[in-house]
């Protein structure tokens, strides 16, 4: 069964960065594609950056140029560099499939206010 381990959140000022982790396990790692997700205070999950084959990504139209979203095959795992964060980027990050996601991991609780 696949597994989730996200890491890396925090508290951080409007502005400033901060990068999340997650290492996939019990799947083929390389053939998948795969998506960060976000669940804001309030509103429904939402897919908002995807790491395709090879080196292609797309991203949701609130964040991107802000995010980047990669992928390290040999080690299994997707990160996430997030710059200039807003307040609106606050909630939980969880790494899953880009499509049909399953068995979700605990996430990252990311928290942006000043």
């Amino acid at each position: 069964q696949v597994q989730f381990v996200e890491s890396g959140g925090g508290s951080v000022q409007p502005g400033g960065p901060l990068t999340l982790s997650c290492v996939v396990s019990g799947r083929t790692f390389s053939i998948n594609n795969w998506g960060w997700y976000r669940h804001a205070p309030g509103k429904q999950r939402d897919l908002v950056a995807t790491a395709l084959g090879g080196r292609r990504t797309s991203y949701a139209v609130s964040v991107k140029g802000r995010f980047t979203i990669s992928r390290d095959n040999a080690k299994n795992t997707v990160h996430l560099e997030m710059n200039s964060l807003k307040p609106e980027d606050t909630g939980v990050y969880f790494c899953n499939y880009a499509s049909y996601p399953t068995n979700w991991g605990h996430g990252a609780q990311v928290t942006v206010s000043s």
